[in-house]
């Protein structure tokens, strides 16, 4: 039976398991502590792909303790070998007594395995403690584990009248440094920030993580569709560069890929990159977490094709008149119902600007 005790030392866990935020994936982000008496005996998280995971270092904290602890973990222990041994194995092998679990494994490789090895090894298994923070917290690995898809976020800053740029495309800066900052840990989080040719030309668009530190840079994906993209782009500079395209000129892409840029041919019945299939893509490359970081064309074609999962919005205390540019184009709407119908996630201050985040209404649920 699961206790006020156990949520503490499950809310340990879960504070272990942020501090993976921007280094693990295509990994999980994952934490453990081990328990005996209510005395903390070991403690971890999972850091990087390859690296052990976070019931291994947990009990290696333990050592020989570990036998008849309880260990608190974030996602069900792995059962099969991948680039690092089962973690199942590792907490029966040190004669654990009980394991609490926030949430089952959503990859098909484990997906209750792991639970039903520790009870045949006679470990008492509950499961299901703070599972919707464990679940927030991987939210694109289950996206993509579930789905086949990441889980794709826009961040977009905007005034007040619902305006990212003047007419002219004037847009630095809408909103201030600590809102510009916290973008930049969006970006660090995110396996890849996405974003269209027209943003990279109007605005020469490194999209790298600059006001954090990070040890991980994200995928830059960039949707080209004429391939547009100048070889002397500053985004081609340090490479991970991904470019999509529809066209099959040979003599560009060859250029391209000189440059270092990676390109890849995805198009769709009308001539244009297959937007659903670049994501499809992605996440076969292992893209958790897509930050699109682009203008009103690209956000208005992937909500009206239902892709975009969720907006961050730093909203500006000011106006930039009617005539502005808009967030997103989503044609002339004539009823109601064709609206997109968004849900309020958190609301805070950040700086003088507001941050809204919010989930887009849609089938696809996580």
């Amino acid at each position: 039976m699961l206790t006020k005790e156990d949520s503490r030392w499950m809310a340990l866990a879960l504070q272990l398991a942020e501090r993976g935020l921007y280094t693990t994936s295509p990994n999980p982000r994952v934490g453990c502590v081990l328990v005996k008496e209510g005395k903390l005996l070991g403690e971890g998280w999972h850091e990087r792909a390859g690296a052990p995971h976070a019931e291994v270092h947990a009990l290696r904290g333990a050592g020989a303790a570990a036998r008849g602890a309880a260990a608190y973990v974030t996602l069900e222990p792995c059962s099969h070998h991948g680039r690092t041994p089962p973690c199942a194995d590792a907490l029966i092998a040190a004669g654990v007594a009980r394991v609490v679990i926030a949430m089952q494994d959503p990859n098909p490789l484990v997906a209750g395995q792991g639970i039903a090895r520790l009870s045949a090894a006679g470990i008492e298994v509950e499961f299901g403690l703070l599972e919707a923070a464990a679940r927030e917290l991987n939210i694109g690995f289950v996206s993509r584990m579930t789905h086949g898809m990441p889980w794709l976020r826009s961040k977009i800053a905007m005034s007040l009248d619902g305006h990212t740029a003047l007419a002219n495309g004037a847009s630095q800066w809408i909103t201030g440094a600590a809102a510009r900052r916290d973008g930049h840990c969006w970006r660090a989080r995110s396996c890849a920030v996405l974003t269209g040719i027209g943003t990279v030309l109007a605005d020469d668009a490194q999209l790298t993580v600059r006001e954090v530190e990070t040890t991980r840079q994200p995928q830059r994906v960039v949707l080209d569709s004429a391939l547009r993209m100048p070889l002397t782009a500053r985004i081609l500079e340090k490479g991970n560069v991904l470019l999509y395209t529809a066209t099959q000129d040979a003599q560009k892409i060859a250029a391209l890929q000189q440059a270092g840029a990676q390109v890849v041919v995805l198009t769709n019945a009308q001539g244009q990159v297959d937007l659903a299939a670049c994501l499809r893509d992605l996440a076969a490359r292992g893209c958790n977490e897509v930050l699109v970081e682009a203008g009103s064309t690209l956000n208005g074609a992937l909500l009206q094709a239902g892709l975009i999962d969720e907006l961050v919005v730093y909203l500006a205390p000011q106006l930039l008149g009617d005539m502005a540019r808009g967030m997103a184009q989503l044609g002339e709407l004539t009823k109601l119902e064709q609206r997109v119908e968004l849900a309020w996630q958190d609301v805070r201050n950040v700086g003088r600007d507001l941050r809204i985040v919010a989930r887009v209404h849609k089938n696809k649920i996580v």
